[in-house]
């Protein structure tokens, strides 16, 4: 029996590192696929601005913008639109691209499922309602999910667990 508990606490260090890990990696990776999906957002607005007021206001709009700024034709207001429209146009492409070539969203989704099936796993060796061997095989199948979150050291926790430590310290 004391094989076996020895087995469940070298389990749950194991799932503790592992679940670090992911803290660790999803605290990078959402702010950043946020920060992407933000500016694709601000770019296509952008682009949608450029083009609303020679689309909506055609002449009329171009004559107003070129007696406001003192420009001597207003094809200088046509050719600046389309010009910053189509700028911004290529980059929210670019910003859309890669985001998905690197396939941030999936992975970010993955290691989210993973963080919570390591964090039910933990619930239920915690409270004795799983035996270690089966644990250990749903470990398995939990943590290949996640091949590109990086493992962290096992670190030997003592008897009252990481769940006793102060919210947000390591």
């Amino acid at each position: 029996m004391a094989d076996d508990a020895e087995l469940r606490q070298d389990l749950l260090d194991r799932i503790a590192a592992r679940r670090e890990a992911l803290r660790v990696f999803l605290g990078f990776h959402r702010p950043r696929i946020r920060r992407l999906a933000t500016f694709t957002i601000v770019l296509t607005s952008l682009a949608a601005l450029f083009t609303a007021g020679p689309a909506f206001g055609g002449d009329t709009f171009s004559h107003a913008v070129q007696k406001a700024l003192g420009l001597n034709t207003d094809s200088y207001v046509w050719r600046t639109l389309c010009v910053a429209a189509l700028l911004v146009s290529v980059a929210a492409a670019l910003m859309t691209n890669i985001g998905r070539s690197q396939e941030a969203v999936t992975r970010l989704s993955a290691a989210e499922a993973a963080s919570v099936e390591l964090e039910g796993l933990t619930t239920l060796l915690q409270f004795g309602q799983l035996p270690v061997s089966e644990a250990a095989k749903l470990y398995q199948q939990y943590t290949v999910k996640i091949p590109f979150v990086e493992e962290l050291p096992v670190t030997r926790r003592t008897a009252a667990g990481p769940w006793d430590r102060p919210r947000g310290s390591l």
